[in-house]
């Protein structure tokens, strides 16, 4: 699968995942390669992201994540620090 992660200043990460975590508004759900298309708003938490070589963890306030085919489309309005 292909993720990217954006925010309206900069891309925070474009590549491929095996899976990824999000904390979606009506709970924390996670995407595997040929999951069932879907648009849902993230509240505030961590987005959780692995590849071959790495696991990765985000902290955002919010956003918006799309998966259509195997692209994961994440947009965040800001990350948490």
């Amino acid at each position: 699968m292909h993720l990217t992660i954006s925010t309206p200043d900069k891309t925070l990460f474009q590549g491929d995942v095996q899976k990824a975590s999000f904390p979606g508004s009506a709970g924390l759900f996670q995407v595997l390669k040929n999951h069932a298309p879907l648009v849902s708003t993230l509240q505030k938490g961590k987005i959780q992201y692995s590849n071959a070589q790495q696991d990765y963890t985000l902290n955002i306030e919010k956003g918006l994540v799309e998966v259509i085919d195997n692209k994961l489309t994440v947009l965040v309005t800001s990350e948490s620090t």
